[in-house]
């Protein structure tokens, strides 16, 4: 084929020019951003849905530290749904459907309930949600008949300190204080359960200040789904489960199914937040907009696990695809999330700079004590289970997934565009998003640059030459 074939950069290729800069303290740069509608995030990492990175944990903790995680779709429907409530369940002021149980099922059920939600404690009540008493783990922790009823180890309610569902904040922290209780159930005047509140959830509130929260005070949390088999009934299903956004997710988002998936679910869920991708030009932006995304995920072929350019032939270096997408989702009014490719927080400044509007990372957070995956232990380090969601091993969960039998023959077939490995274990998520973000707000500084937008005003790219990329990032090999 006879074309000028253009130049493509990676986040390596670039440095940020450092520009003249009022900024006297990192610490006093705005991380905040905007993905999506009203989703606003109070720093732009959100962990990939990915089964080796973001279920329940992952998503509770970086969401503490302003984040996003997006549960991975690579289970059933129950399960997902059921990590979204624990997401929002977790931090809530009030908890609007607090988990309860029949007086008359027996204590080996109440245990089931509290180990699958991971809660300490059940209200019981009647046919008509009426409360009966409480049921805690230190009422049953030393039941050793599980055949025992509820009703014989429960608080009964006459010993129950209640209040008004309208209760506010600072008067529930009195009347837990005040009775020395971990547990304030709000029930109307016909004594119906209409919410609850712990003295952990308060605290909670108090001390984190730096959360991505939703209106009723509840950690944000997305989840993914695909575009073909049960995703309208998961979409819907998730949606039921009160999920702030629905990232509609596969390798190559520029397709016509992908657009037609689209349309399908906002016309089931029109107020529902959905994010689609994943792309690498401004056509497919502008596409995926058309179609009724309300933000666009970027990158082809850039993530630590993805071997699609190597497998295909096909993708985008990943700095120059989030430039060229920018310029279309800026006229459009729409937000882009890039992701893959970010191997330190550097990579992150650059992508903010270039025009994300957030990052999306895996690696970096699947070594982390929330992360899913299993720890292995080699030469005496410790490492954790990592794998591309395209891998032979993924290709073969989804397809077990979708009740598809798989034989040999069949298996020897799938092309992986993807690896599974194993990456260092780097502590827990709030050591890494400090590390990661203590770099973007210094990188912020040198460029002069108090926020986000003021940073994609002032950033001025160099790109380097072999040895220019070598001073800059083998320096440690000299010693």
């Amino acid at each position: 084929m006879n074309q000028d074939i253009p130049f493509g950069l990676s986040y390596s290729d670039v440095l940020l020019v450092p520009r003249r800069s009022r900024i006297e303290s990192r610490n006093s740069v705005n991380t905040a951003t905007h993905i999506a509608k009203d989703i606003e995030l109070n720093m732009p990492i959100i962990t990939a849905n990915m089964d080796t990175v973001t279920e329940s944990a992952m998503a509770i903790a970086i969401a503490r530290e302003g984040g996003l995680g997006i549960i991975h779709r690579f289970m059933e429907i129950e399960r997902e749904v059921a990590e979204v409530q624990k997401v929002k369940r977790s931090e809530a002021y009030v908890i609007d459907k607090p988990y309860s149980i029949s007086k008359d099922s027996n204590i080996d059920e109440a245990k089931e309930i509290m180990s699958k939600s991971g809660v300490s404690g059940l209200l019981v009540v009647d046919r008509l949600n009426r409360l009966l008493g409480i049921l805690s783990d230190r009422d049953v922790r030393f039941v050793t008949d599980g055949k025992m009823l509820v009703e014989e180890a429960m608080t009964p309610r006459k010993k129950l300190v209640v209040a008004d569902p309208k209760i506010t904040l600072g008067a529930a922290l009195k009347s837990l204080d005040k009775n020395r209780l971990e547990k304030l159930p709000l029930v109307d005047k016909r004594n119906i359960v209409r919410g609850l509140i712990t003295s952990k959830d308060i605290y909670r509130n108090i001390k984190s200040e730096r959360s991505a929260k939703d209106r009723k005070g509840r950690l944000l949390v997305g989840a993914a789904i695909g575009i073909k088999g049960d995703y309208i009934e998961r979409a819907k299903s998730l949606a039921k489960a009160e999920v702030d956004v629905l990232v509609l997710d596969v390798a190559h988002g520029h397709t016509e199914s992908v657009m037609n998936a689209i349309k399908k679910v906002k016309k089931e869920l029109t107020d529902t937040v959905l994010i689609a991708g994943n792309v690498a030009t401004p056509e497919g932006v502008e596409d995926l907009f058309s179609a009724g995304a309300d933000g666009i995920k970027v990158g082809i072929g850039p993530g630590a696990a993805c071997t699609t350019r190597r497998v295909t032939g096909a993708g985008m270096p990943q700095l120059t695809a989030v430039m060229e997408c920018y310029s279309a989702s800026k006229k459009l009014g729409i937000s882009i999330i890039a992701d893959g490719g970010i191997k330190d927080s550097g990579d992150i400044t650059k992508s903010l700079a270039a025009g994300a509007a957030a990052v999306m990372i895996g690696s970096l957070f699947a070594g982390t004590d929330e992360s899913p995956g299993f720890f292995i232990r080699r030469d005496g380090a410790k490492f954790k289970a990592y794998r591309g969601m395209a891998s032979l091993g993924a290709n073969i969960s989804k397809k077990k997934l979708d009740n598809i039998h798989i034989d040999p023959d069949e298996a020897s077939q799938i092309v992986p565009e993807g690896v599974e490995s194993v990456v260092p274990y780097r502590g827990n998520v709030k050591e890494v998003v400090e590390q990661l973000l203590g770099g973007v707000k210094s990188g912020m500084s040198y460029c002069g640059a108090a926020s986000f937008d003021e940073l994609k005003k002032n950033a001025r790219f160099i790109r380097l030459t072999q040895n220019a990329a070598k001073e800059s990032y083998e320096k440690l090999r000299e010693y």
